[in-house]
């Protein structure tokens, strides 16, 4: 091979390299999330993509062994090349074979060293990670292809290695990370915010963050600072504690102070109506207009609460100890208030 042959071949291992080395920080960068769609509506590019995801550490391998080939023979094609070139306009300052061998011998290795850190190696990983969804749209057709083409090869490669990672105890992975903890989103967000790329004035991104960390206890009402009333309330007395604490749900308790169920605004009027309403709102509450309460502990996640009283069809709970004792009440409207902000009860005056 004549000198100039190994200049070309230089330029198309860097382009090689460069390849390998974008493919493989662009199946590790996308996002799931991204390509999911475009591969729903039928793009090919996106499909083959999902696979290499799906197949991270084999994309890895193929990707190694390229770039590993590629830099041997950047050394061994490419470099010599270089160096005789060099050799030739250096033996005309009359230094000796050793030295024009020596100089131009370093300043091949220098030049070959920068071509391939620089073009080789920095500017595709650089371009991959600014644009992954993109780059992995355009380079892992041919990525699969190739780890296809040498299948052998590198699946011994790759069981070689997750083996070797399992004498670390550390379980190998197959597919590049999708998905974010809580506190990663929580970091987002609040990045996002600060850099003005997420308007979040209400507060209700941060707050959906916050809500899938608290409990029910965290949020829940003590007995001893609800409203309630007596087992023995009428339907008069329960318009009058309307009319004094302006809330339309209140809590009934027993002679020892223990929640029995809640009564709402509208079974009062259901009461004053008909021909006895007279008499009947002066009448204790019947059993059957009292709402019971769903159960809940105080370490039980709010999300979970919030599903448990959806399904119940019930606007609060009772908050239980480790030990069973109810310590408190959660309502439903505090629930979404985590969520949205504040929710004004219509007929709300004062705070339980």
């Amino acid at each position: 091979m004549n000198d100039w042959a190994g200049i070309a071949w230089l330029f198309v291992l860097l382009v090689a390299n460069a390849f390998f080395v974008g493919a493989e920080f662009a199946v590790i960068s996308a996002r799931r999330s991204q390509i999911e769609p475009l591969a729903e509506k039928g793009s090919r590019s996106a499909k083959t993509a999902l696979y290499a995801m799906e197949h991270a550490t084999l994309m890895l391998a193929t990707s190694q062994l390229g770039i590993t080939i590629c830099s041997l023979l950047i050394l061994n094609v490419s470099e010599p090349a270089i160096h005789h070139l060099l050799a030739e306009p250096l033996g005309l300052t009359g230094w000796s074979e050793g030295a024009v061998d020596t100089v131009a011998f370093i300043i091949a290795l220098l030049l070959v060293s920068y071509l391939h850190v620089v073009f080789g190696e920095m500017v595709p990983k650089n371009l991959a990670f600014s644009v992954p969804d993109r780059a992995v749209l355009m380079l892992a057709t041919p990525l699969v292809w190739f780890s296809k083409l040498f299948h052998p090869v590198i699946s011994t490669l790759n069981w070689i290695a997750n083996h070797v990672v399992r004498l670390f105890r550390v379980e190998p992975k197959d597919e590049a990370a999708s998905t974010f903890t809580l506190e990663e989103v929580a970091t987002i967000v609040n990045q996002s915010r600060i850099e003005g790329v997420l308007d979040d004035a209400a507060g209700t991104v941060a707050a959906a963050v916050e809500f899938t960390d608290k409990k029910a206890g965290d949020i829940a009402v003590p007995l001893a600072d609800l409203v309630t009333l007596p087992e023995t309330t009428t339907p008069d007395e329960i318009e009058r504690a309307v009319a004094k604490h302006g809330f339309s749900r209140y809590v009934i308790v027993d002679g020892a102070g223990a929640p029995l169920g809640y009564v709402h605004l509208k079974d009062v009027l259901r009461a004053a109506e008909g021909p006895d309403a007279a008499t009947d709102v002066a009448r204790q509450i019947p059993p059957k207009r009292i709402h019971h309460m769903v159960p809940v502990l105080e370490t039980t996640d709010l999300e979970d609460a919030l599903a448990v009283m959806r399904r119940a069809g019930r606007h609060l709970a009772q908050v239980r100890s480790a030990d069973g004792e109810t310590t408190a009440v959660l309502f439903l409207e505090d629930i979404i208030e985590e969520l949205i902000g504040e929710v004004q009860d219509a007929t709300r005056r004062g705070r339980r």
